[in-house]
């Protein structure tokens, strides 16, 4: 299995409530069977001479088993309808797109299966316990074991119910968001700006080349409809060196494709065969719906949705919306301070292999601040942070391109202002933020590009 497809199912194993609590009852039963094969080979004096070991009758333990395996049930749906009700809240106050992070909090998964697996274990060691005379038998280490299985399930319990109730905060939510695009950004752009930097210009022979994709390249279409969640980019390069091609992908991991579109372009056409082709298409991964393993606009679209969510006017909570944007100016300064990926990418002997779609800083705060801009022009508090967060990105831009796009949303946010809030002083406070607004912007420029003869001053 190929590298897209692992990763696609490991992702789909973190998003369910099932694996994680699978896999604890399969150490469960392992140690029962583990447990009874002590006691087996212990002697009853033995364990009586013990302390800490549990030492009744067949009826005890029985009794404490039952005790212990019909006590997880109730717990475990306890468990499981304190999860329902949070995924429930979690889609209607935030947005169904949050109902993966729930579904992937390891500790949620983690509680239920302690529940599910002392259950599982109690019944296991209570099939053993024999009080037919002459046959006897009481398995004293594992009923022990499962008194500790118990008592940590209490502790488990406890943290659970902590957890649910923190874990539905709007703050704990956008923190963990946050975190995720953290996370998204050192791992899709990983060199800083000045390290390793490439000349981005392609050789003349190449752009030559590059003409011919229109008209005489082979195309790999999509066979389903879907988003595509993965594209495994090293293997496409293996291919591509293998079999001397050059491979222009057409789409980017998060964008819809129809059955029938491109996605992608390779040359030389009459290299290509059904098995090849074949080998291409599955370095694509494409589902029914977006993830965030290669895609960055996944978790900015999660912040976003809570945002505006928060400006409609059923809830109409701009706080909620200005955390949004306080973390969302983090990640746009984190981001503006990264290299962004070549789409020309070369194999070991300097060969032109694979083309990808650019990516651009412009595009991805397009993705962060539109639609909060356009639900938020009403909101002089919305309005204000949203000019303060460009404030707070522009010094930490690098390119010409970068500022011009911080540039072009202050003014369109300015622009909505005018037309949006009527009372003059308020518009006065947003024109005074506009202004220091730019001015953050313009200095990043002249400390790099200073003109002859004149003083440059700090910004």
């Amino acid at each position: 299995m190929k590298y897209a497809q692992l990763d696609k199912l490991w992702d789909s194993l973190r998003s369910s409530f099932w694996f994680v609590p699978t896999l604890m009852v399969g150490l469960s039963i392992a140690l029962s069977f583990f447990t009874i094969g002590i006691d087996h080979r212990l002697e009853a004096d033995a364990i009586n001479h013990v302390s800490w070991a549990y030492a009744l009758g067949p009826s005890g333990s029985r009794a404490v088993l039952s005790a212990i395996a019909g006590s997880m049930v109730s717990v475990a749906t306890t468990a499981f309808s304190i999860t329902i009700v949070a995924l429930q809240l979690a889609s209607s106050q935030f947005g169904p797109r949050l109902l993966r992070n729930f579904m992937q909090d390891t500790g949620n998964q983690v509680v239920l299966g302690t529940f599910i697996s002392t259950f599982v274990y109690s019944l296991m060691v209570l099939r053993t316990v024999n009080e037919v005379e002459g046959r006897e038998f009481v398995p004293h280490v594992a009923v022990t074991c499962a008194l500790g299985l118990a008592i940590a399930s209490i502790g488990v319990l406890i943290y659970f119910l902590h957890h649910a109730a923190s874990s539905i905060q709007v703050d704990h939510i956008i923190t963990a968001v946050g975190h995720d695009l953290e996370e998204a950004i050192d791992r899709l752009f990983p060199t800083p700006f000045g390290q390793g930097q490439p000349d981005l210009t392609p050789a003349t022979a190449v752009v030559e080349r590059l003409a011919d994709f229109e008209h005489s390249a082979h195309r790999v279409k999509a066979k389903t409809s879907g988003y595509i969640q993965v594209i495994d980019e090293h293997q496409l390069m293996a291919i591509a060196t293998e079999h001397d091609l050059i491979i222009q992908v057409r789409q980017q991991p998060g964008r819809f494709v129809v059955q029938g579109c491109d996605l992608m372009r390779i040359l030389p056409a009459e290299s290509i065969d059904s098995s090849l082709e074949a080998q291409i298409d599955q370095t694509l991964v494409i589902g029914s719906k977006r993830t965030n393993q290669q895609e960055l606009e996944f978790s900015i679209t999660q912040l976003v949705e809570i945002a505006v969510r928060a400006l409609s006017p059923g809830i109409n909570d701009p706080f909620t919306a200005i955390r949004c944007i306080d973390q969302l100016s983090a990640t746009l300064a984190q981001l503006a301070q990264q290299q962004m990926p070549w789409p020309y990418r070369y194999d070991e002997q300097n060969q032109l292999r694979v083309l990808t779609p650019p990516i651009a800083f412009g595009d991805i705060t397009d993705a962060a601040f539109n639609q909060i801009r356009q639900n938020g022009r009403s909101s002089v508090a919305v309005t204000l942070r949203l000019l303060e967060a460009i404030a707070v990105i522009a010094p930490f831009t690098q390119q010409e391109a970068d500022r011009a796009a911080l540039r072009r949303h202050a003014q369109m946010i300015e622009r909505g202002s005018q037309e949006a809030i009527y009372e003059p002083l308020d518009r006065q406070d947003i024109q005074t933020q506009y202004v220091a607004t730019m001015a953050a912007i313009e200095p990043v420029e002249a400390k790099l590009n200073p003109k002859p003869g004149l003083a440059v001053s700090s910004p």
